[in-house]
């Protein structure tokens, strides 16, 4: 969907509702064949990995929000928070504070935000409206007991980045510690 990367020039190159076509169509299949409201759909459109990044980012995921997934009633959105970019034209980095919010006043349903919030951060957002839901990932990982630390206010695992997306069947995913094995 990333105009950096999309170079096509068929019906679904080009323009921002051509390069979202994709997208659109795979949703409303899976809609037709479930249902929207046992549907859930993740967006990044601020993710800019491996040089994949979009000049109009907010556009970008708006217009998947307005023209797939509210129409077809899907259940929730989920939406990584970007924390920090790239600058492309000088390569400094840029801090960001809540991106999503734009993206959560136009997604009409649950909406659940990700992307480096902790405990307290993750409340607050919470009970701002900036969120329906937090997702936890990298701190989940290192914490397979994080709903109990988080009601124990306990100290959390730190996760070993190392150890993501690796072939090891022990190391990283099943052997953090749980809150009563200290």
């Amino acid at each position: 969907m990333k105009d950096s990367t999309n170079d096509r020039d068929d019906a679904y190159g080009g323009s921002l509702e051509n390069r979202c076509r994709f997208t659109a169509e795979v949703t409303a299949a899976v809609a037709a064949e479930v249902g929207g409201d046992r549907l859930g759909v993740r967006l990044s459109p601020f993710a800019d990995y491996m040089d994949c990044h979009d000049s109009d980012p907010e556009a970008l995921g708006l217009h998947v929000i307005d023209k797939t997934l509210n129409p077809l009633g899907v259940l929730y959105c989920h939406m990584v928070e970007a924390r920090m970019r790239v600058n492309p034209e000088d390569g400094n980095k840029m801090t960001l504070q809540q991106m999503l919010l734009p993206f959560r006043r136009a997604f009409r349903v649950t909406f659940i935000a990700s992307g480096g919030y902790d405990r307290e951060e993750g409340n607050a957002a919470i009970a701002h409206g900036y969120a329906d839901l937090i997702a936890y990932g990298r701190m989940f990982l290192a914490n397979p007991d994080l709903p109990a630390r988080f009601a124990k206010k306990a100290a959390l695992n730190k996760y070993d980045r190392s150890t993501f997306y690796t072939s090891d069947p022990v190391v990283g995913y099943t052997d953090y510690p749980f809150l009563d094995q200290f």
